[in-house]
């Protein structure tokens, strides 16, 4: 029973440490980009996308090691603009991925 404990606790670990990967990813990525690159995608302000990314990093640092609201909540948060404002603004900015 230890050995799944451990087991479980160490996949716990990978994810949460995955998903903190994926929001300073995303912080970075917005703080790199133009502020009218989002006004130009019709997409939230580059301070408001900026200020939430960093805000669900700090929640993702809290949370790693284990699963609660606030890791889930900074993953979504994340996940949110990796999936529909990154490739918008990488389409209007005229890169490929």
């Amino acid at each position: 029973m230890q050995l799944f404990t451990s087991v479980q606790a160490t996949i716990v670990l990978v994810l949460s440490l995955l998903a903190l990967g994926a929001e300073v990813f995303a912080l970075l990525h917005a703080v790199r980009q133009r502020a009218d690159a989002f006004t130009a995608t019709s997409k939230q302000s580059k301070t408001f996308w900026v200020a939430a990314l960093a805000i669900a990093t700090l929640m993702g640092v809290a949370s790693v090691g284990g699963v609660g609201l606030l890791g889930i909540i900074g993953i979504v948060v994340a996940g949110v603009y990796l999936a529909d404002v990154r490739p918008a603004i990488d389409e209007v900015l005229g890169r490929r991925r």
